[in-house]
């Protein structure tokens, strides 16, 4: 980065340190923070969609799609998450050139399945062989989200429900004797009432969800924990910058900061559950 970065084996102390701290690889390990970050933000929005969609199929009286519901959110939360994740993600991967195989590649004649191999026509393959490598991670990474929202959403279905059903039933009667219809009393009274019993469920979810994120390093994303591992082991003179191993140091960053995510979740969620516990005589407010 800086033009006497040319030679740094002619460099020593905060001069070896500012080239080697600016390099194109730790750049990379610091781009991995937000690719941590962007995961966490835009699988929220998922999981909740997935987790109000089961914990309303619990409560339906349509028969078939309370089994739905309740099947979604026992199977999945029954699943230890890394089998979970691996076998989801490669049957959603396969799946998805299975069916491009089909629609662009008629007239294959060669077996899918040979052995342990799963193999498709080039043109269906996702993402294809001559695609940039941006492109391959960012369809991993999109598998990723896919993955983690069904798993958690699971989770949060279970604990939307419950939450659901904490409601004081005299508050919702009382909707109905005020002349309320059942859409106005859930979106009025039920839905607002329900935050109070759901949010520390969805703080410890959200936290697991904080340390699930070393699992993206298992999926073939370049996270902090690939970077951490690949930039902290031990480098010989053939390097620019040799060194020895350094993964404790760099597994030391990764430790403040999720410490540091930890504390700053923790503030917010206390300071949600003030908001929604106000004025209510509940176990997360005063009367």
């Amino acid at each position: 980065m800086f033009e006497y970065c040319a030679d740094p084996g002619t460099l020593s102390g905060y001069l070896w340190w500012s080239c080697y701290l600016t390099t194109g690889k730790e750049f990379g390990f610091y781009i991995s923070f937000g690719v941590v970050l962007s995961l966490l933000f835009l699988t929220v929005p998922l999981i909740m969609i997935l987790g109000f969609a089961g914990a309303l199929a619990r409560r339906s009286r349509f028969l078939p799609l309370r089994w739905f519901g309740t099947i979604y959110t026992s199977m999945v939360r029954g699943v230890p998450d890394i089998i979970f994740f691996l076998f989801a993600l490669i049957a959603l991967d396969q799946g998805i050139e299975y069916l491009r195989h089909i629609i662009l590649c008629p007239d294959w004649t060669e077996p899918i399945r040979q052995g342990n191999d799963f193999r498709v026509c080039p043109a269906a393959k996702m993402p294809l062989g001559n695609s940039p490598q941006w492109v391959h991670e960012v369809y991993g990474f999109s598998l990723a989200i896919v993955g983690f929202g069904v798993v958690f959403g699971a989770f949060a279905a279970n604990t939307l429900y419950g939450a659901l059903d904490a409601v004081p039933k005299g508050q919702l009667e009382t909707g109905t004797a005020f002349g309320m219809s059942p859409r106005q009393i859930f979106r009025r009274i039920h839905l607002p009432q329900m935050w109070v019993y759901a949010l520390p469920g969805l703080s410890n979810l959200w936290m697991i969800l904080i340390k699930a994120t070393p699992l993206l390093f298992l999926l073939g994303v370049e996270d902090i924990v690939y970077w951490a591992r690949e930039l902290g082991g031990t480098k010989t003179a053939i390097y620019a910058y040799p060194h020895g191993d350094w993964r404790l140091g760099y597994f030391l960053v990764l430790l403040v900061f999720y410490l540091a995510l930890t504390w700053v979740s923790e503030r917010v969620f206390d300071r949600l559950s003030r908001r929604v516990s106000r004025g209510q005589a509940t176990l997360g407010g005063t009367a």
